[in-house]
């Protein structure tokens, strides 16, 4: 994710900076325009971490050969971004429910982390993966009641509370337990 952070910043710069030499509308001074291109870089940046983060999930989870669905729908139309072993076991009201697992990825939690909690009504706890380090104990304890179970990456552990990491799940636990449950 580093590497690909930077490799993405460096192509950025350059596109950046030839729009700010160019300027912005007619006369190249159009605030208007600025800030409508301000706006597509910023959410550009953040879509782009977003899909990074869940194409090397996959690759992860693929390397572990682990069944999943990517973005599929549930209820109501939500879209919970894998599906452990299937979008077709989670359908199929034969399959224990013990046997499903969900993974939500959320770059930064903050309060986004909620949006996980209708998206798959079959599976409990839901599961949640950050790149966000020290979450505050009123959050995670948030998480916890509302049977969202969070996934962080080792090297993160350490920015949470000796009392948060105890509910913690490392990414390689987390392929331990869909891997146990396939």
């Amino acid at each position: 994710m580093t590497w690909e952070e930077k490799l993405f910043r460096t192509f950025e710069k350059y596109v950046v900076q030839a729009k700010l030499k160019e300027g912005f509308g007619s006369d190249g001074l159009d605030v208007d325009d600025f800030i409508s291109f301000s706006l597509r870089v910023q959410n550009k940046r953040k879509s782009r971490a977003g899909y990074a983060f869940e194409n090397h999930l996959a690759e992860i989870f693929d390397q572990s050969s682990i069944s999943y669905s990517r973005g599929v729908k549930t209820e109501r139309n939500n879209k919970p971004d894998f599906l452990f072993p299937g979008v077709r076991e989670y359908f199929d009201p034969m399959f224990p429910n013990t046997q499903l697992t969900m993974l939500g990825l959320k770059t930064t939690a903050k309060d986004r982390w909620r949006q996980v909690i209708p998206e798959a009504d079959r599976i409990s706890p839901k599961h949640l993966i950050t790149l966000e380090p020290a979450i505050s104990r009123n959050q995670t304890d948030e998480m916890r009641v509302q049977a969202v179970k969070l996934v962080i990456p080792k090297s993160i552990a350490p920015t949470y509370s000796a009392e948060q990491q105890k509910e913690l799940m490392c990414l390689e636990d987390f392929v331990g337990l869909v891997k146990k449950r396939q």
